[in-house]
């Protein structure tokens, strides 16, 4: 063999072991029944009973486990170590989920903004009702003679009584108002 040819071949499987070491990975399971896969060694935290997978080889009598067996593993942890506990992984939302998600905001926007509309549309309301009662009670205490037409027709004017009377609903009316 030649140097070149010698050299190469050195090169090569030194590229080799590099690689190897690069594409080292490390499985575990985290404090939450996640499993978790990277290139850097799992944290100190975590115990060597959830690590699955070391330095790009199985553990020695080790199988993989789900994360709900080392949820159970954990909950198995020996006395002076917590147990920990993990709540149900949930992964992205899916697109029905950020759609439906999307409905339901739209509707209730879509309700506070009848709602306000509503509530506008009442205090305009109010607000010309008690116009025209400060009208009609102006009216009716400016002593003037009032009159309204009957059903057969002929002019009737509004007792003293029934003036009284008017200025009384009138003042109760305006009470409600501002």
């Amino acid at each position: 063999m030649s140097r070149n040819t010698i050299k190469k071949t050195i090169a090569i499987i030194l590229l080799q072991v590099a690689a190897g070491a690069a594409f080292a990975q490390f499985a575990w399971i985290d404090p939450n029944g996640v499993r978790q896969y990277s290139d850097q060694p799992p944290p100190a935290s975590i115990p060597k009973n959830k690590i699955l997978k070391d330095s790009g080889s199985q553990l020695r009598n080790a199988k993989p486990i789900s994360p709900a067996a080392g949820i159970a593993a954990a909950d198995a942890a020996p006395e002076g170590v917590p147990a920990v506990k993990a709540a149900e992984p949930k992964g992205p939302m899916t697109l029905a989920e950020k759609n439906a998600d999307y409905n339901k905001r739209k509707l209730e926007q879509a309700e506070k903004d009848r709602k306000a509309a509503d509530d506008t549309k009442l205090a305009v309301n109010k607000s010309a009702n008690c116009d025209r009662t400060r009208q009609y009670a102006r009216t009716l205490e400016s002593g003037e003679r009032i009159s309204s037409i009957d059903k057969n027709g002929e002019r009737d004017y509004m007792s003293d009584e029934k003036r009284a009377q008017e200025v009384a609903a009138s003042r109760r009316a305006l009470d409600g108002c501002k």
